[in-house]
């Protein structure tokens, strides 16, 4: 009696077990629906995505010397013109702006001439008239110049923006300045510096910070205080050289550079991010480097993304986003 009720358990276990394993094998040969097949397929391209976040790979020179603080233009029909200026360091400096034009980003031709003098940190726009204007640095206060075709200025009268502020900071100067033309209205962001050291253990002198100002007409702007801060463990006192750039969603970036490297953060409505981003550098595990990528500058070339920067004394460089 015994040992025919272990023998039907046995055979019921076994049953069921076999019950089972055919219910598993018809479930996953279940066709999947669409639905399940798109879903699949968007969470697999997810994934890629997370492994193949674009990266700033460096490239080489394009602009050889003591050049620095450059800034680049669409002219349209393939070309391109890079402004940039004389470093402090050149023998018989007198703050020279140059100009060279490219057809891929890569290989530049210098243009003839100097475009200005005593016109430090270039940035050029096109205004609504189809002409150029660029803002720049002269004796501590932004200026401006307006030309036909990009190689021979004539300074606007007056002063765009000068040391005062809403934030009640003592400005020493100002300097670095980048415009970007919005819907309805110019906006720049620009550097001021405080004649004091963040702490005892940077390079700096000066700290320097990101300050920004509105205009409807690209000549009268309406100062608006303080961008992005730098007096902070981050930065240490130092953010220079803002470049703004509408990116690919339409959204408007705000890069600079600070000891570690290059960092960008957003604008929107009014408000730039509290945090920045880092993106690129050198030697990033060096706090202090000697020679950090600065006063970047980016553009679009045939639907990939250059980003130009500065290396004191050796000259203008670049990086592409890969």
């Amino acid at each position: 009696m015994n040992d025919n009720f272990m023998k039907k358990s046995f055979f019921l276990i076994l049953a069921a077990i076999l019950v089972f394993s055919l219910y598993g094998c018809l479930k996953k040969s279940t066709p999947l629906t669409q639905d399940q097949v798109e879903q699949n397929q968007a969470q697999n391209i997810n994934e890629e995505q997370k492994t193949s976040i674009p990266t700033w790979i460096n490239g080489s020179s394009v602009i050889s010397g003591q050049f620095a603080d450059a800034d680049v233009i669409n002219l349209g029909d393939g070309k391109y013109r890079m402004y940039y200026s004389e470093e402090p360091e050149t023998p018989g400096f007198s703050g020279r702006v140059y100009s060279a034009v490219s057809n891929d980003g890569i290989n530049w031709t210098k243009e003839n001439g100097i475009r200005m003098v005593w016109a430090t940190f270039p940035s050029v726009i096109r205004t609504n008239d189809n002409k150029f204007r660029i803002y720049f640095q002269n004796q501590g206060v932004i200026k401006s110049a307006i030309s036909s075709d990009g190689l021979s200025w004539q300074e606007e009268r007056g002063t765009r923006i000068d040391a005062t502020n809403p934030a009640g900071l003592a400005l020493t100067k100002v300097a670095s300045p980048t415009v970007i033309k919005l819907d309805d209205k110019y906006l720049m962001v620009y550097r001021g510096d405080l004649n004091q050291r963040y702490s005892a253990d940077v390079p700096n002198n000066e700290t320097e910070l990101l300050l920004w100002a509105t205009s409807v007409d690209g000549l009268t702007f309406e100062k608006q205080g303080i961008a992005f801060d730098s007096r902070n463990s981050e930065f240490k006192g130092l953010l220079d050289g803002p470049d703004l750039v509408q990116w690919d969603d339409g959204s408007i970036r705000l890069y600079f550079w600070s000891y570690r490297g290059v960092y960008h953060l957003n604008y929107q409505d009014g408000n730039f991010s509290k945090t920045a981003s880092f993106d690129f550098s050198i030697d990033p595990s060096v706090p202090f480097p000697m020679n950090p990528p600065g006063d970047p500058t980016l553009i679009k070339i045939s639907d990939e993304w250059f980003m130009y920067y500065g290396q004191h004394t050796k000259g203008i460089y670049y990086a592409n986003l890969k």
